[in-house]
Parts: C-alpha cells; structure tokens; sequence
C-alpha cells in the first residue's frame, strides 16, 4: 500500500438547481445538474502516529480561522476510519485554491477528496461501500463530489445518477467576488413557489443545443442570494457582457459564478478582460472534466 496519496478537489458547478419543496425536518428536495471544473483543491494523505490537519494555499485564512475540528476533512476522514474501525491516524494536508463559501462545493470536494485518498492509502477495494456510506453524513454535496462525475442529483444530495456527457468544446470562466454567502442564510431567504424536476430531454450534442436547454431551466437560489449579496447580480452581468458568452448563471448558493462560451479561447479572452476590469475578484477560465480522478 502507498504511505502518500493526493486526491484533487474539483470545483463542482450547478449548471441548474431546482428547489423542488421542503421535508418536515427543514431540509429542502433539490433537483441538479451538477458538472465539475478543473480548477482544484488538493488533499495530501500520508501515515502517521495520530491525526493531523494542515491548511495552505490562497484561500487559506478563512479555514485557518476556524475550530479544524469541525473541518469537513476532519470530519471525512474522522468518519471513514469510524466505518473501518481503525484509528485515523493520518496528517493530511489541504492546498486551499478555491473560494470558501462559494457555492461551488469546496468544503464538500475537499471532503470526498479525503475519502477518495483515504481509500487509497488504507487499501480499500474500489467497490468498497465504506465511502459512499459516510459521505450523505458529511454534507448533501459530499455524496455527489465523490461520484466525481456529470451528475444528477436528487433528495436532500443522498441521490445521485450519472448524467450525459457535455457536449465538446464547452469551456467556462469562473468568477467570485470575494464575498462568502452562508447556505442556510440563501435558502431561508428563497420565497415563491417550488419548481419542478428539470432533468434534460435528451443529451446535447453540441453546445448552443445545451445552452438552450440549461436557459429553460433556472438556479432557484440565485434571486435570493443576489438580495442578500447584490454584487453576485454584477459578476453576472459582467459575464454576459463579455464576448462569446452564451449564458451567465449562479453556481450553488452562491457566490461564485460561471459563464459557459464554446471555445477555451473565448473563455481565456473573457477571464482576461474580467480580470483587467475587476482586479478584486477571483476569476479563473477553466474546461470540464470528465473526472475528478483524471486531474
């Protein structure tokens, strides 16, 4: 067995999200389209004599900041070595490259990167169920950033389905504002009525039959979270209005954005001029991948 596994934390993108109504316990039915992005966490497992956790990276300070004890990668691989019945004795180290709180699952990813190096390290066989049992406990987006796929998902996140493939050539630009939205602060703040499931008719099979099909469909929790953020309605405006730009959207909760152009050139030239005139803000041209365990 290795004595060092590193496992990326992609960037994970609702490319529509539906709120379809709410459980008795408060927890909302959601209905997504989920894809994930090259721009990556990384989370680095090796043996040790008891459980450690290291954060660097640029978005660092934030989680720095907080208990460590209450970090979704504590607590990820706190929980694997539970279902083992084993010690978690493992330092593990998270290069912190995403925004925190964006809406784009970084806490989550980070997670499902543990369990998926974790695996790794201790020998597990691919088919074990260990993960995927622990990950629905950790978050609703855990179980489907361990799936590490295009994907649907349904429920509360516990239900996952693989999704078709994105048509070729699509590239996006990601942007965040540097401005963190708590989840629970954008649901409670969602008001109307609930939609319905908006699963794809049929795959696309190139990207303005995608964009057409992702425009009759929505992010429910963009208007609240423009309320509460309004610079989150200004990111994508500025996406729209760069070049080649076929739709701007809201990714989770918020508050990071994407924008979906048909090029990786188009999406480079977009990031720069995004860049050039908003210098505070993150913002990163990207492709889609496959898997996360490509990257």
């Amino acid at each position: 067995m290795p004595t060092l596994v590193r496992a990326a934390a992609a960037a994970k993108l609702n490319l529509y999200l539906h709120a379809l109504g709410r459980r008795d316990d408060g927890y909302h039915l959601l209905d997504s389209l989920v894809a994930f992005a090259s721009p990556h966490d990384v989370v680095t497992v090796r043996e040790s004599d008891g459980f450690s956790l290291e954060i660097t990276g640029p978005f660092a300070a934030p989680l720095l900041a907080e208990d460590l004890s209450r970090n979704l990668v504590t607590r990820a691989a706190r929980a694997l070595a539970a279902a083992l019945g084993r010690a978690p004795d493992v330092a593990v180290t998270l290069e912190k490259h995403l925004p925190v709180q964006g809406g784009i699952g970084g806490g989550s990813s980070d997670a499902a990167a543990t369990l998926r190096a974790l695996a790794a390290l201790w020998g597990l066989d691919p088919d074990d169920p260990a993960p995927a049992r622990v990950a629905p406990d950790l978050g609703a987006d855990v179980p489907v950033c361990l799936f590490g796929r295009t994907a649907y998902f349904g429920g509360v996140g516990e239900l996952v389905e693989q999704a078709p493939e994105l048509p070729p050539g699509l590239s996006l630009v990601l942007v965040n504002p540097g401005v963190g939205l708590s989840t629970k602060d954008v649901f409670k703040a969602r008001t109307g009525p609930w939609s319905q499931s908006g699963r794809l008719e049929r795959a696309a099979r190139e990207v303005g039959e995608f964009v057409a099909m992702l425009g009759a469909r929505d992010n429910d929790l963009m208007a609240p979270a423009i309320a509460l953020a309004p610079v989150v309605g200004q990111v994508i405006d500025a996406l729209a209005a760069t070049s080649g730009c076929h739709l701007a959207r809201m990714s989770g909760s918020g508050s990071t954005c994407f924008g979906l152009y048909a090029s990786r050139a188009d999406a480079d030239a977009a990031a720069k001029t995004l860049t050039a005139a908003n210098p505070g803000w993150w913002v990163a041209a990207a492709d889609f991948v496959r898997d996360v365990r490509d990257l």
